[in-house]
Formats: structure tokens, C-alpha cells, sequence
């Protein structure tokens, strides 16, 4: 791959939070540091780089602490939690990837961009809420909450009561232009975070909804709206593998969207982990024609030579 490629990263939440016995935040800097050293590697290479980061636990933090607090505070907005965690993961990364960048004496410029994604109003997702957020709930208290706060409230597989939002799909990228001017000035940008923060355009301008947007979709949307070279899904597996936790578990290395397509309607990819990556990767090879990585932090670099990492094209 020639140098200076423009490459966005999706990073999922095992960048952020390795082990879920250790969620401070200090186990998150450390986790996002780890991170930040694999993609150091690849500003040192001469890649341009754009990270997309998700948000999922970040967020039901902020919920559960809301939902404790309600009797003396307000209560916070989805769109406000997402806008918060881009924050905080932000300067999270920026302080790791700052902290990196000084101990292979460099110094790269690193900037957040608080990032609006707008949705359409009309997504089948607002008729059908299906995304799990927030903490588990009694019966009690779920109908309390369905009553005074408007909430779709489901019944989760016997373990309780979960709030559920929609999931729209992304359809532009508001802070685009900003984003671009950035990446073009030669600093590493960190930009919608969580998926970005759903707005819908109204008659008198942009308006928040409380969704949340798949990361994934989000960092696809992004890459193809900045024509980047390459796309890749940092996640927890080196490789997507068929069968996966089966005896008869297969690795894909390279693998064309029309495979994928044929793999998923197999049902080989779960709905909510590996199915929502699948899906953005083949949104963007097949909107792009330029190539798709899956793989894990630690093999970003090996994935981008070649050596390993499912490799995602139009053509086999």
C-alpha cells in the first residue's frame, strides 16, 4: 500500500475496556493506551488516520448513575450521553495517543471532533425500538418508567426489564467538513464516537432523537464520505472465522462481499456482534471498490501488510 493512505478505524470496546472486572477509569486509559500504540505504528508508516470508537458501556454508566441520582437530579438525554463520551473517550485517546507518539519521539497532532450523524426521521428503526440500553429493571419500575418518561421497555430473556431504543442507519456525517479540514492539516482525528450523536433535519434546523447508531455503519459512512483507502474493524478476533466457537471453526483471510454475503445468509455472523461489522465493511467495499480489514489492535499494522486479518474485497 503506498504511503499517506487515508485509512478510518473502528475501534470497538475492547480498546476501551479489556476485562469486564476492570472498568475504572484508570483501567480505561490504560486499555486505550495499549490501543494507541498499534496505530501510533501507522502514522510511523506515513497512513493518515481517522478513528471511530464505540461507546456502549461508556454510556450505560452514565445511565445507571442518572438512574440513581433521579430523585435530585434531572434526568440526562441519550444524545447527551453520547456527546458526553465522545468527550471523555477522546481526551482518553488523545492522551494516549499524545503519551505514545513522545515515546517513539514524535509529535503528531490529535484532535476530537464532537460529531452529529444525521438520521432520517422516517427509519423503520423509531417504529421498532430493538436496542438494549441502560441497566436491568423489575417489572415494578419498568411500567413507573414506561408511564413517566415514555420509554419502550422490553422483557429480556427472564434476566428483566431493559429499556430498548431505536437504531437508525447513518446518512451524513454533520461535522464532515471540519473533520476533512483536520485530517488534510495532518492531525489524527477522533470523530463520531459512539456512532455519532443522531440528529434529524426539522424546519428550523437539526434536532436531537434518542437512538443510538451503530459505530460500525457510522465509520463506513465516514470512510466513504472522505473517500478513504481503506476501511478496518478493529475488534476482539485476529480474523472472522466461520463456525466461530465451533470444532469445525474456519479463519477467513480473504474473502470478496459477495462470500460474505452468502456466509451471513448461512447465519455464521451473530446479530449485535459480528453480523454489524460484516454488514459496514461490505457497505463500504461495495460503495468504494477500495478493500475492508477485520481484525484485532495488536495485528493492525501485520493486517495492513498483508500477513494476516480478513481482508474484504469486491474481487477474490
Amino acid at each position: 500500500m503506498e504511503q499517506k493512505a487515508c485509512i478510518v478505524i473502528a475501534i470497538g470496546g475492547n480498546s476501551l475496556i479489556e476485562d469486564s472486572r476492570h472498568i475504572t477509569v484508570a483501567a480505561q486509559f490504560d486499555a486505550a493506551r495499549k490501543t494507541a500504540s498499534h496505530i501510533v505504528r501507522l502514522i510511523q508508516q506515513g497512513h493518515r488516520v481517522v478513528i471511530v470508537h464505540g461507546n456502549g458501556p461508556q454510556v450505560g454508566f452514565i445511565l445507571r448513575r442518572a438512574e440513581y441520582a433521579r430523585p435530585i437530579l434531572h434526568a440526562v438525554p441519550l444524545d447527551c450521553c453520547v456527546a458526553d463520551t465522545q468527550g471523555a473517550i477522546g481526551y482518553n485517546l488523545q492522551i494516549g495517543l499524545y503519551n505514545e507518539f513522545r515515546t517513539v519521539g514524535m509529535k503528531y497532532p490529535v484532535a476530537t471532533v464532537v460529531t452529529q450523524v444525521r438520521v432520517d426521521e422516517d427509519d423503520p428503526s423509531f417504529r421498532n425500538p430493538t436496542k438494549p440500553i441502560g441497566s436491568f429493571m423489575d417489572e415494578a419500575e419498568a411500567h413507573k418508567l414506561q408511564a413517566e418518561e415514555g420509554w419502550h421497555i422490553v422483557e429480556d430473556a427472564g434476566r428483566g426489564y431493559r429499556r430498548v431504543v431505536p437504531s437508525p442507519r447513518p446518512k451524513e456525517i454533520i461535522e464532515l467538513d471540519s473533520i476533512r479540514g483536520l485530517l488534510d492539516q495532518g492531525t489524527l482525528v477522533i470523530a463520531a464516537g459512539g456512532g455519532g450523536i443522531p440528529v434529524v433535519e426539522a424546519e428550523d434546523g437539526l434536532v436531537a432523537k434518542e437512538a443510538v447508531i451503530d459505530k460500525d455503519y457510522a465509520a463506513a459512512l465516514l470512510a466513504r464520505s472522505l473517500d478513504a483507502d481503506l476501511m478496518i474493524i478493529s475488534t476482539g478476533v485476529e480474523k472472522v472465522y466461520t463456525n466461530y466457537g465451533k470444532p469445525d471453526q474456519q479463519s477467513l483471510d480473504r474473502v470478496t462481499t459477495a462470500q460474505l454475503k452468502e456466509l451471513s445468509s448461512q447465519g455464521h455472523f451473530a446479530p449485535g456482534s459480528m453480523l454489524p461489522k460484516i454488514e459496514a465493511i461490505i457497505d463500504f467495499v461495495e460503495a468504494t471498490g477500495k478493500d475492508g480489514i477485520i481484525t484485532d489492535p495488536a495485528h493492525l499494522s501485520d493486517a495492513i501488510a498483508g500477513l494476516t486479518g480478513t481482508y474484504i474485497s469486491n474481487q477474490g
